[in-house]
């Protein structure tokens, strides 16, 4: 019973969060329009929420080493929702991006503690199929945000749309406040030994594989999905708002491949399923060049369903390897290499678009990827005791 009310607390507390922090994403040609913005400028709305997260995320991770896990959850979950509520009042674009970096600060504290809340409360054991169910709900706010403001962004415009996002978060923050168990007891934790906890997070090859992973396949999705609303309704596909939103319903098969991929790793091991996941990311956004919206729907499938495997996979991979001392701290470093990625990737992107066409974007992103599998590779390749090869000999 209570691993059912951690997972139904966490998943709720995903929805409400990936709601909120993506819900501007289909919206983005309209605050294009609005405020006579190229897609890089427009990009901003989801570039400044992310990159303030990954920036506040290391603090807050740091604070729930002292204070505790729950209390920076909950905190997390109300105050983003208050924000979600005052970003459609604000009178111009800089007072919008404002208040938009207040709300990633407020985003995370969620995905900074929650995979080191699911460590403590469920075990090493229980943890990879725990944080696979995590990130299901994750992906299951942000498609449901995305959708829901870009179906409602025609009747009720863009400021309404994110009224309407702000709501799903209230229901969600609300279901978190009421499910979400106490985490089990711990010692106090000084100051210095959370420093001495992120040393070590900054220390060991395989979890610096993973940041990789985090940040450049991160900064890869985002960019194709910061510029997918600017090539659906653009020259050649020109479909209605409305219609382009549906893209983001690509979003269920992550839901699905995420939940799935601690069976993959044990069939497979880690390795070779974060580097499969991580090529099929690069080939589905292969398949989106042509001009053929078959063609461009089938990619967003494939790019959508493989990244968040690789991001199970990954985040999975970092929990488990890391040490009992810097838990919060790996999760922390994980989560902001991921949002850095995020912010600086997904604005990259979008300026590589404005200017220079799909085509350029598909390349830049594939360099990203396979920059990816290079650095896992190269990290976590299996290396035979001496005393083994001596034997072999």
């Amino acid at each position: 019973m209570t691993t059912r009310r951690v997972k139904t607390a966490v998943a709720a507390a995903g929805i409400s969060s990936f709601a909120l922090l993506y819900a501007p994403q289909p919206v983005l040609p309209q605050l294009a329009a609005q405020y006579h913005l190229d897609p890089g400028g427009a990009a901003l709305a989801i570039s400044v929420a992310t990159g303030a997260l990954a920036i506040a995320v290391l603090p807050i991770a740091a604070l729930s080493e002292v204070v505790g896990r729950r209390p920076v959850i909950l905190t997390s979950v109300v105050a983003s929702v208050v924000f979600g509520l005052l970003v459609p009042l604000m009178p111009t674009y800089p007072a919008l991006l404002v208040m938009r970096a207040l709300q990633g600060i407020a985003i995370a504290g969620f995905p900074g503690v929650a995979a080191a809340y699911l460590a403590e409360r469920l075990g090493r054991a229980g943890v990879a199929a725990a944080v696979g169910a995590m990130i299901a709900g994750n992906t299951v706010g942000g498609m449901l945000g995305r959708l829901a403001s870009g179906f409602t962004a025609g009747p009720l415009g863009w400021r309404g749309a994110l009224y309407v996002v702000a709501g799903v978060g209230a229901v969600c923050s609300a279901i978190t406040v009421v499910t979400l168990p106490p985490g089990t007891s711990r010692r106090k934790v000084r100051l210095r030994t959370v420093a001495t906890g992120l040393v070590t997070a900054l220390r060991r090859p395989v979890l610096l594989a993973q940041y990789a992973v985090a940040l450049l396949a991160m900064g890869s999705f985002v960019a194709l999905y910061n510029a997918a609303g600017f090539r659906l309704t653009g020259d050649p596909l020109h479909l209605s708002p409305a219609v382009a939103s549906l893209v983001f319903l690509a979003y269920a098969t992550g839901s699905v491949s995420s939940a799935a991929a601690g069976r993959l790793v044990a069939r497979v091991g880690r390795r070779r399923a974060l580097i499969g996941s991580l090529l099929l990311t690069a080939a589905g956004a292969t398949l989106t060049l042509p001009d053929s919206l078959p063609l461009v729907i089938a990619g967003f499938l494939l790019l959508t369903c493989a990244f968040f495997a690789a991001h199970a996979v990954a985040n999975g991979w970092a929990a488990a390897e890391a040490p009992e001392d810097a838990r919060g701290q790996v999760g922390g470093t994980y989560t902001a290499s991921y949002y850095l990625g995020s912010s600086v990737g997904g604005a990259a992107g979008a300026w590589v678009y404005g200017h220079a066409g799909w085509a350029w974007l598909i390349a830049v992103v594939a360099a990203w990827l396979l920059l990816a599998v290079a650095v896992v590779g190269a990290a976590t390749r299996v290396r035979v005791p001496r005393r083994e090869l001596v034997t072999a000999g």
